[in-house]
């Protein structure tokens, strides 16, 4: 069984690779910066090229030298993208559209791709509750727009076509590399980690925090299965305020420099209170204490630095 990856070389796609190659499954890369990582220790298990998902010439390419079972699309622009609306809108909506048909044509039915938790908006539209996959989407940033019309398409191209188009809705992702989209609350661990200071607005702002690896290992076992009971899955993840998280941090940096200009923030926080029953129970997903995970990414970060680990 082989499976195009496409965004591969990237932060959640070079570890959803080496999870599928390491279950013995061929894996097909296509990546604009086919550079980025090295696959060489599974030898010819992993192949990579170079495509651009916004060139659907490119996309069809893939998947016809590959000729996968199944394809991952996790190409797309991490972050807001306002400052550049016609560019982020090529990647993300065109290069997804890309993707779904150029396997329609190719008759590559089974496809998995990231949506965002960004699709749902601000968690003051919801109040105090949690938020399910069936609840409505309040995202109104140019990337949540961008993913809830992801959404949208693929339903078109399941009921149209009658493929078998999956999306997952990462949270706050977090990992001691992740340089954009949301990233306050990989700063307030990976900088104190390297003995520097971070600073930020408010105490109380509110993140959902799941580590890289599991967000990996979810897009892994849902693309790996035939037949998913839904069409879209939410990773979810621990909620937290970055005040919290910073004391968590104390307790393994005790010096740790984080501090914040004021109170707050929970008011302007997004959707923080996320149910993932559906992705943990159908998938037998259980994530590892955020604790533990966030020693991990000092430790990473520690190890590169040549700094003792905590």
């Amino acid at each position: 069984m082989t499976t195009l990856v496409l965004g591969g070389t990237g932060f959640i796609g070079r570890r959803a690779v080496r999870r599928l190659a390491e279950r013995g499954e061929r894996v097909a890369v296509m990546d604009i910066n086919p550079n980025a990582v090295s696959f060489a220790e599974f030898g010819d298990l992993v192949t990579v090229m170079r495509g651009d998902i916004i060139e659907f010439e490119d996309v069809v390419k893939a998947v016809l030298a590959s000729r996968p079972d199944r394809i991952m699309n996790l190409a797309y622009l991490l972050g807001s993208g306002d400052d550049t609306p016609h560019f982020t809108m090529k990647l993300n909506v065109l290069g997804m559209d890309n993707c779904f048909e150029a396997a329609r044509i190719c008759g590559v039915d089974r496809v998995v791709y990231a949506s965002s938790v960004a699709v749902s908006g601000q968690q003051s539209a919801f109040g105090d509750r949690m938020v399910d996959e069936d609840d409505a989407m309040h995202g109104t940033s140019q990337y949540a727009m961008h993913k809830r019309f992801n959404e949208f398409q693929a339903q078109q191209f399941n009921s149209v076509y009658g493929m078998n188009i999956t999306g997952i809705r990462p949270a706050n992702v977090t990992g001691p590399d992740k340089v954009r989209g949301s990233t306050d609350h990989v700063m307030c661990i990976t900088l104190p980690a390297s003995g520097e200071p971070v600073s930020f607005p408010k105490s109380g702002f509110m993140r959902l925090p799941v580590h890289v690896e599991d967000v990996a290992e979810a897009f892994v076992r849902v693309t790996l299965s035939d037949s998913p009971h839904h069409s879209v899955y939410n990773t979810g993840g621990i909620p937290i305020s970055l005040g919290d998280l910073a004391e968590m941090v104390r307790g393994f940096l005790p010096d740790a420099d984080i501090s914040f200009d004021s109170d707050g923030g929970k008011e302007d926080s997004g959707n923080y209170l996320v149910d993932n029953s559906r992705l943990l129970g159908e998938f037998e997903l259980e994530y590892p204490p955020l604790q533990s995970r966030v020693r991990d990414i000092i430790n990473d970060v520690r190890r590169d630095n040549g700094l003792p680990p905590v």
